[in-house]
């Protein structure tokens, strides 16, 4: 038997018990329990702005992801960025300026999107960007970043904007982190962590989820580490082979299985936590999200793409509006052969799929 789970019903109830949470711990944590009450009126308002496309037709995605640079100050092993060449330390004089981005978030907010997913690179090397984010109360802005940049300055703009969420980049105990992303690296994290957990803001961990590690970040021990350092959300994302020699490190279908298995049981243990896994949580929700479905990415030049791991575009919000860049016809054409749809082995469909999907671009 599969384990019964929803997806939508778990974000909705995991963000009511962090609310409860931060209610109990409100004399110490003011500010995070007004803005979390208040974000949970703003995304009702977005919802209903969702539904009113949704009845002229138009699907709108809730969440969106955002590559803001392209820049890099890791080099960490097996990085499917850098193999694809969308992230490097060198300046990319293509991306776009702040005023672009900003103008995106304000049209998101319109179109009643509620999260934006800052992505890189490493974002917090566009300060200006996320500066601009910061502006927009109504949408939740997790920042995806491997954690190195966060310093006094940056504490400060989170601590001020609590739309703002660092979700740092950790690959389990000290030994698995610094073997893949530096010496030092882990004991870094840990140091910013606390600091996050001092002034009371709601951070979270992003989790590259390999065969090496798989059972060394699922153990309960790990995650009340965590838990102890103020964490609020984990997310699990599951490594993409960025060439033959790095499949290996994919987890298999029995290690996706076993996963699944551990993130239920962590769900029970830890109610004011939320734990999501990319793409596992995907076949519960009837397929691959990408594409509009459940997101889509925007690249560092404002192309619109299915996802980050299939970085293809015929469309560019320099020149079209976000409502108009989900009618692409990439997009469409994806949604009619329903490429999307359905269970999947396990891993990123359209990774899997990147010869089918360069055919459609024809």
């Amino acid at each position: 038997m599969g384990i019964e789970f929803s997806l939508v019903d778990y974000l909705n109830d995991g963000v009511e018990n962090i609310v409860k949470g931060a209610i109990k711990a409100s004399f110490q944590n003011p500010k995070e329990t007004t803005f979390i009450m208040r974000y949970i009126l703003e995304s009702k308002k977005a919802a209903k702005k969702r539904k009113a496309f949704e009845d002229k037709g138009q699907h709108i995605p809730p969440f969106l992801i955002s590559s803001i640079t392209s820049n890099c100050n890791l080099f960490c092993k097996g990085c499917y960025a850098r193999a694809n060449n969308s992230c490097s330390e060198k300046s990319n004089k293509k991306q776009m300026t702040n005023a672009q981005w900003e103008d995106i978030f304000k049209q998101g907010k319109e179109l009643g999107i509620s999260f934006i997913l800052l992505a890189g690179g490493e974002p917090l090397m566009r300060k200006d960007v996320i500066e601009k984010a910061s502006q927009i109360k109504e949408i939740i802005f997790p920042i995806f970043t491997n954690g190195t940049m966060i310093d006094e300055e940056y504490i400060k703009l989170f601590d001020s904007n609590r739309n703002l969420v660092p979700v740092i980049s950790i690959e389990g105990d000290e030994n698995k982190t610094d073997t893949r992303r530096g010496k030092g690296i882990y004991e870094l994290l840990i140091n910013k962590m606390d600091s996050l957990k001092s002034k009371g803001i709601l951070y979270g961990v992003s989790i590259t989820v390999t065969s090496e590690n798989i059972y060394t970040v699922t153990r309960k021990d790990f995650i009340s580490e965590l838990y102890k350092r103020g964490c609020k959300v984990v997310i699990f994302v599951e490594y993409v082979p960025v060439d033959a020699s790095t499949k290996a490190l994919a987890p298999t279908d029995k290690e996706r299985s076993y996963l699944e298995n551990e993130q239920a049981f962590l769900r029970k243990s830890y109610e004011d936590m939320i734990f999501i896994s990319f793409p596992g949580d995907e076949k519960h929700s009837g397929g691959c999200l990408a594409a509009g479905r459940g997101f889509f990415h925007i690249n560092t030049d404002g192309g619109v793409e299915p996802c980050p791991f299939s970085p293809f575009s015929d469309t560019n919000l320099k020149d079209s509006s976000l409502l108009d860049a989900l009618q692409s016809p990439l997009f469409k054409k994806l949604s009619a052969t329903e490429m999307l749809l359905g269970e999947h082995k396990g891993g990123c469909v359209l990774f899997e799929k990147e010869e089918e999907v360069k055919k459609l671009l024809l």
